[in-house]
């Protein structure tokens, strides 16, 4: 129904954007990849897929065409919805997802939280040949972005992750290094391990 949406970027989290276009602010769900490439834009053109259930309609935004054809191949498999696409895409690059899914690697797909044993077998068994006639671009996502923990606790809040397991992984990462992490970093180490 809606290809993209051009227009002012009025609102940023690391799990949702509002853009404004014709006097219209849209809410789109994005993925972790999408937040990095968007995070200091003002104005963008972000594709979408409107994903309709019963009680909602729900639009769901990529910083490029590929990120959303390889949503689109997620959400075909039976047992994933665009929620767990949206987990899956943020928690590894649209190109690491890709790779992982043509060359079999089932043990990295069950990593991401969410995706048991059968789902990642179905998803390289289902999207194996679709993938592997097409390739991805490797664009490398800056990621300087200085933001605290609690963006981070938001975000995981956002994909439906229990707030007091949310925020004692994430103390844990901070408090097991020196690093200064950015809100990407932060939030894949957390879906890693929750």
């Amino acid at each position: 129904m809606y290809d993209y949406i051009s227009g002012n970027i009025t609102f940023k989290s690391a799990t949702y954007i509002v853009v404004e276009a014709g006097g219209v602010g849209y809410q789109l769900n994005i993925s972790l990849q999408t937040y990095t490439r968007l995070k200091d834009e003002i104005r963008a053109k972000v594709f979408t897929h409107l994903a309709i259930k019963e009680d909602a309609h729900v639009l769901y935004g990529f910083a490029d065409e590929e990120e959303r054809t390889l949503f689109r191949h997620l959400i075909s498999v039976s047992g994933v919805g665009p929620g767990t696409a949206r987990v899956m895409l943020s928690s590894m690059t649209a190109v690491e997802l890709h790779q992982s899914i043509t060359t079999g690697q089932v043990a990295a797909i069950k990593r991401i939280k969410g995706i048991g044993d059968k789902t990642a077998q179905r998803i390289v068994i289902d999207l194996k040949d679709k993938l592997g006639k097409s390739e991805i671009s490797s664009t490398i996502i800056p990621s300087s972005y200085n933001t605290a923990k609690d963006e981070a606790l938001s975000a995981l809040l956002a994909l439906g992750f229990n707030r007091s397991a949310a925020e004692k992984e994430l103390q844990k990462i901070i408090h097991q290094s020196s690093h200064t992490f950015t809100v990407e970093e932060l939030i894949k180490a957390a879906l890693k391990n929750l």
